[in-house]
């Protein structure tokens, strides 16, 4: 279970609540207006992340390796959408835990993302093998 559903609301009734006994119906207008705020402020993100996306090819990235080197566990899925500019192409069935995603660059090195509850698990970075360039290398 999410905590982060339940705590959300819960210190927002606190809030205004907090607001009420310490100034009356003034504090509770400037308790909702504050969360009113934090909640566009989370939206225009969401809202611009997405738009940036959606004028990229779905599923690439700039560069595999240095996308693979940033990535953390934990971080939601919206931060890696944001990180690589672009929605990942889904390899997992719709609607069902968990979420694999994939990035590819333009060498066909790509990074496959796995998400639990919209949290980074797990990723693996696949580069194919390098062509061979003509021969052995010189020996000294």
């Amino acid at each position: 279970m999410n905590l982060q559903k339940i705590i959300v609301p819960i210190l927002g009734v606190v809030v205004v609540a907090a607001a009420w006994r310490a100034y009356g119906w003034a504090g509770i207008a400037v308790a909702v207006t504050g969360i009113v705020m934090w909640a566009l402020l989370h939206f225009t993100r969401l809202t611009h992340v997405l738009k940036r996306a959606a004028n990229r090819p779905k599923g690439y990235v700039g560069s595999a390796v240095m996308f693979n080197a940033k990535l953390k566990p934990g971080v939601n899925l919206l931060h890696v959408i944001a990180m690589t500019g672009a929605l990942g192409e889904l390899l997992s069935p719709k609607d069902e835990q968990p979420e694999v995603y994939r990035w590819t660059d333009g060498t066909d090195s790509h990074v496959t993302c796995e998400f639990a509850n919209g949290k980074l698990v797990k990723w693996t970075l696949f580069r194919p093998p390098a062509p061979d360039e003509g021969g052995a290398a010189p020996t000294p």
